[in-house]
């Protein structure tokens, strides 16, 4: 089960590495006036959540800096409000949540793989 915990992990890293690189020399205004950009970084995101969901409770409780529930709760909202999704969440995700995101990441794959 460790093992299935560290993949999720890793397609979290890789979907938010993924969302960043979309992101990149974009600013927030992209978001709404390239329909491409916008859905490829929702899509990054979503993924973050889908694989977060499925960490067992377990390792969670472990490694509380990371914030599961927010991140399960966002991929929720996007994937059930398709219809009314704000940009401006999804932007604030991408400039203050992802980069602390990664490092955490980053730090509990470390620390799992000793």
């Amino acid at each position: 089960m460790q093992k299935d915990n560290i993949i999720r992990l890793r397609h979290m890293l890789e979907a938010a590495r993924e969302a960043l690189s979309f992101a990149e020399n974009k600013t927030k205004s992209d978001l709404y006036s390239n329909r491409m950009i916008a859905l490829s970084i929702i899509k990054s995101i979503e993924i973050i959540g889908e694989a977060a969901s499925t960490v067992t409770k377990d390792f969670r409780d472990k490694h509380n800096e990371i914030p599961w529930t927010s991140i399960v709760a966002m991929r929720n909202r996007l994937i059930h409000v398709y219809f009314d999704i704000d940009l401006d969440r999804v932007w604030d995700t991408i400039t203050d949540d992802l980069l602390p995101l990664i490092v955490a990441l980053e730090n509990a794959i470390f620390e799992e793989s000793k």
